[in-house]
């Protein structure tokens, strides 16, 4: 494998000449794919060393070497707790950058559990939930909690028609004489918080009486699902209102004289426009979507990539000025689409914000994202004849709204032509309005005006309207917001 060009120049920003680098013991590793990154304090690179696959850690600054000794007793504690995890197979230093580099066995044919969870069937995720629930219990009872829990943090190897997992990243882990219930308690908790909030609604249960029965907890599943459900949304806030509008791993930003930019690393080696004089030439040159006063859509091409443009345009001097401390509504659209996409719920991809700033305060915003091409959900309703077909999808719009209620999400602006479907499955675009309620009670509110938004669009189609009805009704456990908005209570007549 070769590193591209955007890899090599992470490297060189780290003061790494090429893929292969010399270490203070006298070997070198051959890097083979850069895996994550934490600008100028970590690196983790797919690797080759002494013929064997490795994965190799980077800790770079003047604290370097702290974090690598404390990645390295993580790993230590996992081994003496009898925890599967990687095997260290060196502990030294690169040449060139003067880093501490720990390099641990590679699991081949292994996968991570965020990965396996997103591409499985709801049987194997629970099945693989079920598993990773297991190893946390062995954690708990170990005296060990891993701090930084993510799915992404246990590797799966399938070896005799049995999944095996693997615990990663030491430099979460922290070892106690003895795991207090409180601490299991919240550990398990924030596990839980990375399901999608369906799934965890119906599986919780039994994932706790799994649980339980390695390390039992004098907490009920209905209080580990309220607190689940509370991490999850604290979770989402955190990363979407602030992570994602200061360089980190997915995003990298740039300030300059007049102009902010946040670009998604996904999209990293895209030729976006280089100014905001640029990005308005893009528009004036490209097809346009939508033409309006405050915002103005357009559909760009960049290296084979279709990319939505949307221009958040200034109307007058007023305008400029109600608009130049709040923060835009492009950067409301970025850091929603990066909340929808964290909680599983489809929209497409956020590639860029880009605001004009000066000395401090915002102008002209724009954001961009993934074009997808798909009917919205009238167009898809009125060209599907297959019952079945129809069915679904008005199960998945129900669930959708469903996941939006528990997340304390509301979208704005419910209208049809703010809902695609893509494969019969709907996807939320228009995310400007979107809001994640801090109180439950507002959120219920807004909820409401979702529902009744949603339902105006098949106020004449009386045979639709009760099948989303009839839908509703199954698939909210809690009624309350149906009649609030009065859904229940439409006569199958009309």
């Amino acid at each position: 494998m070769t590193l591209s060009i955007n890899d090599l120049q992470v490297l060189q920003h780290h003061r790494l000449s090429s893929e292969t680098v010399p270490l203070q013991d006298g070997t070198s590793l051959t890097l083979q794919q850069i895996v994550r990154v934490v600008p100028h304090r970590r690196l983790v690179c797919s690797a080759v060393w002494q013929g064997q696959a490795v994965f190799a850690k980077f800790f770079f600054g003047k604290r370097a070497a702290y974090y690598a000794a404390r990645d390295l007793a993580g790993v230590k504690a996992l081994q003496a707790g009898h925890i599967a995890t990687p095997a260290i197979l060196a502990n030294t230093m690169s040449v060139e950058a003067e880093s501490a580099v720990l390099l641990f066995e590679a699991i081949v044919d292994s996968e991570n559990a965020e990965a396996l969870y997103m591409q499985g069937n709801a049987k194997q995720r629970l099945t693989l939930m079920k598993l990773v629930v297991e190893t946390l219990a062995q954690h708990h009872r170990a005296g060990i909690l891993q701090t930084d829990l993510y799915l992404k943090n246990f590797l799966v190897k399938v070896k005799d028609n049995c999944q095996h997992i693997y615990s990663i990243d030491g430099d979460g882990i922290r070892q106690y004489a003895r795991i207090s219930s409180a601490q299991a308690a919240h550990n398990l908790a924030v596990l839980c918080s990375k399901m999608d909030v369906l799934e965890a609604e119906e599986w919780l249960p039994a994932l706790f009486a799994h649980y339980q029965v390695l390390n039992p907890l004098p907490i009920t599943s209905a209080q580990l699902l309220k607190q689940s459900n509370l991490y999850r949304i604290q979770t989402a806030a955190a990363y979407a209102d602030r992570k994602v509008f200061r360089q980190c791993t997915d995003v990298n930003v740039y300030v300059d004289s007049g102009q902010y930019s946040a670009i998604a690393s996904t999209f990293a080696a895209l030729p976006l426009p280089d100014s905001i004089k640029a990005y308005d030439t893009v528009i004036a040159t490209s097809q346009r979507l939508k033409e309006g006063n405050t915002c103005t859509v357009a559909l760009a091409t960049f290296a084979d990539t279709e990319v939505v443009i949307k221009r958040y345009n200034i109307k007058n001097v007023l305008h400029r000025i109600s608009r130049l401390l709040r923060p835009t509504r492009a950067a409301a659209s970025w850091a929603n689409a990066h909340r929808l996409q964290l909680l599983g719920i489809a929209t497409p991809r956020p590639i860029a914000l880009i605001e004009q700033r000066t000395l401090g305060l915002r102008g002209k915003a724009y954001f961009l994202s993934e074009y997808v091409e798909a009917p919205d959900v009238a167009e898809y309703f009125a060209s599907t004849t297959d019952k079945a077909m129809r069915a679904a999808c008005i199960k998945a719009i129900v669930q959708l709204c469903y996941r939006l209620y528990l997340l304390n999400i509301s979208h704005g602006d419910m209208k049809y032509s703010n809902i695609k479907v893509v494969d019969g499955l709907p996807m939320l675009i228009d995310l400007d309005s979107m809001q994640q309620h801090k109180y439950a009670y507002f959120a219920q509110k807004a909820h409401v005006r979702d529902l009744r938004r949603l339902m105006q669009n098949w106020q004449d189609d009386a045979s639709l309207y009760n099948a989303f009805v009839k839908v509703f009704k199954v698939v909210y456990a809690d009624h309350t917001p149906l009649n609030l908005a009065a859904i229940l209570i439409r006569k199958n007549s009309q």
